[in-house]
């Protein structure tokens, strides 16, 4: 198959390539062919897909699916489709390195859940995504891969965590992604590489295995994808309660088809910078209110709304959950290696060891904080249908630096200071997602609008970021010039 050839299948989303498999019009094995010639064109450069599956082995799987297809079986919407998970999640007979180096030899024996869902739909996995150290800092880099550059300008970053995901999906390397959020690290990416991400709502994608499923659920995985009907699949495909997890959402996998909400008298409060609060980069207010101009001229009524809620109690309780819940991580790593500090980034050993010696009742008031902040939140909600910010606080940055230390002239006193503005959602459990919103002057970086919605109103959600889809076709056709 030609180049040209090529591309008519890796253009697809992941919606019309499934159409295009089950009506026999490409077979599952020149969908893989064409995949693995755009990767081995493009990937050593972008660095975005990691500890890829031998070609033969995955020609053979494509192989197997056209023989179940032409059996009249079919496993689902993604069968034969190839997709990579990201390097934080569990996949049979691939390395699950989490980007570090004490991990390079930890191959996955079994699939994590969410791994075992896609493939139960069809999906062929065929590698890793890249992913920053331990998943810590949106930027994605680690000394065991290297760095992933940004699509767009391979100057600066992607983002991360999920950042190998969201270059593979913006270069057409996959038609579709997983990715996962802790503070940003699914949206972040998506926002600089123009495509879409959903950060569900807690307990909407179980996550297993898991050492603890009572209070670690800030995290949680979710889809990447270049259409807001991809990204609803695949969101139904992970979805679904699972017995092991016990805050897992009961009312079943999300819809796996969402109409376009109407967006005539939608209401959407605009928190901007949080009256200052935000440190911001030029140009990105006005870049998330051009696309908040347009949801207001097809019909939505767009207000500047005040969060509320004092942001700095609120920033004090996050630290304290987030070291709480890192620490432990990387103390499992530092105890299994004489020498393992000297391999551990420096931003992980800063959180374990302020983690050191935080009393329980410190923890139990941040805690108490963060419930505070969710009811209010769902007050909020009570006035409006979703909320609105940016999804990040900075352009994308200089590829060689580790992360912005100050915005705007104002100093960022910790690694991840910069991402404040994705905490809000996290912290509160909410659905976010991120769609794109334009690009900066210099027409090389993407920025993304974060839509926020009420607890477990995903598809409500996705319904709305629907909509705005359709008013943006020009905005979504642009491509990378590496791609």
């Amino acid at each position: 198959m030609t180049a040209a050839g090529d591309d008519a299948i890796t253009d697809l989303d992941a919606s019309a390539l499934s159409q295009a498999i089950h009506g026999k019009r490409f077979s599952c094995r020149e969908v893989m062919q064409a995949y693995l010639a755009r990767i081995d064109r493009l990937n050593p450069k972008a660095n975005a897909i990691v500890s890829l599956a031998d070609g033969g082995r995955l020609l053979a799987e494509a192989e197997r699916c056209d023989g179940e297809l032409a059996r009249g079986r079919s496993r689902g919407w993604l069968h034969g489709v190839p997709v990579a998970i990201k390097d934080a999640a569990m996949a049979a007979g691939f390395p699950t390195t989490a980007g570090s180096r004490l991990l390079r030899h930890a191959v996955a024996t079994d699939d994590g859940l969410m791994t075992a869902r896609l493939k139960a739909a069809g999906a062929v996995v065929i590698g890793k995504t890249n992913m920053p150290e331990l998943g810590l800092g949106s930027h994605t880099f680690n000394e065991l891969f290297g760095a992933t550059p940004n699509p767009w300008d391979a100057a600066v970053s992607v983002g991360g965590s999920s950042g190998g995901a969201a270059a593979a999906l913006a270069l057409r390397l996959l038609p579709v992604a997983d990715g996962s959020d802790f503070m940003g690290s699914l949206r972040n990416p998506a926002a600089w590489t123009n495509v879409f991400g959903l950060r569900p709502s807690i307990g909407r994608v179980p996550a297993w295995p898991a050492a603890d499923t009572w209070v670690s659920p800030i995290g949680t995985e979710g889809p990447m994808a270049r259409s807001v009907r991809d990204l609803t699949r695949l969101l139904s495909t992970m979805s679904g309660f699972d017995a092991r997890v016990p805050l897992s959402n009961p009312a079943g996998p999300t819809a796996p088809e969402i109409a376009p909400a109407s967006l005539r008298g939608l209401r959407i409060g605009w928190l901007g910078d949080l009256r200052g609060r935000l440190a911001m980069e030029a140009g990105l207010i006005e870049t998330c209110q051009g696309a908040l101009t347009r949801l207001a001229a097809a019909g939505a009524k767009v207000e500047p709304i005040s969060l509320g809620f004092d942001p700095e109690r609120l920033w004090q309780a996050w630290l304290i959950w987030r070291r709480a819940l890192v620490a432990p991580r990387v103390a499992l790593l530092l105890a299994g290696h004489p020498d393992a500090r000297e391999y551990v980034k420096a931003e992980a050993l800063w959180e374990h060891d302020q983690a050191q010696g935080l009393p329980f009742a410190e923890f139990m008031k941040a805690s108490e904080v963060r419930s505070a902040f969710r009811a209010h939140v769902a007050g909020l909600f009570s006035h409006g249908d979703l909320l609105a910010l940016p999804v990040t606080q900075v352009w994308p940055f200089p590829l060689g630096e580790r992360w912005p230390e100050s915005i705007a002239g104002r100093a960022m006193d910790t690694y991840h200071r910069w991402m404040e503005v994705t905490l809000y959602a996290s912290f509160a459990g909410l659905p976010a997602i991120s769609v794109p919103a334009g690009f900066h002057a210099n027409g090389r970086w993407p920025c993304g609008l974060q839509l926020i919605g009420p607890p477990n109103s995903d598809e409500t959600l996705l319904a709305a970021a629907a909509a705005y889809e359709a008013l943006v076709p020009e905005l979504l056709a642009r491509r990378p010039a590496a791609g």
